[in-house]
């Protein structure tokens, strides 16, 4: 049973940096590609970010591209999204995925979620 949990949401001011961690459990990690999404209320899911298997390839949305830095570390099994001078728009839950065979932008190509960290940041 795949387990993917976040931690390090918080509650931060325009211009800060902060970052979100997440941890897979119970299966190999670097059988994966991770995604970060995020959702605010009322909102679909929104992508983020994603790292292939390795880390040699990175993918950014154009809302936190050149602010925000996804990475890995197999030998923990987890991936870190480190976001720079944080703006009030990136408030929301930032939610972890895991998945198998190329996902990309949309959730339903993801096979695992993680149960989501808050993020605010204040004007």
């Amino acid at each position: 049973q795949v387990q993917l949990l976040e931690s390090g949401g918080g509650l931060v001011h325009t211009g800060d940096s902060l970052t979100v961690s997440c941890t897979l459990y119970g299966s190999s990690f670097s059988d994966y590609e991770m995604g970060w999404f995020r959702q605010v209320p009322g909102k679909e899911r929104e992508y983020v970010a994603r790292i292939n298997w390795s880390g040699g390839r990175r993918d950014y949305s154009r809302p936190v591209q050149g602010r925000f830095i996804i990475s890995r570390d197999n030998a923990k099994a987890t991936v870190d999204l480190q976001m720079n001078n944080l703006k009030p728009e990136d408030t929301g839950v930032y939610f972890c995925a895991a998945g198998r065979r190329s996902p990309a932008y949309q959730t339903y190509e993801w096979n695992y979620w993680g149960q989501g960290t808050r993020v605010t940041v204040s004007a």
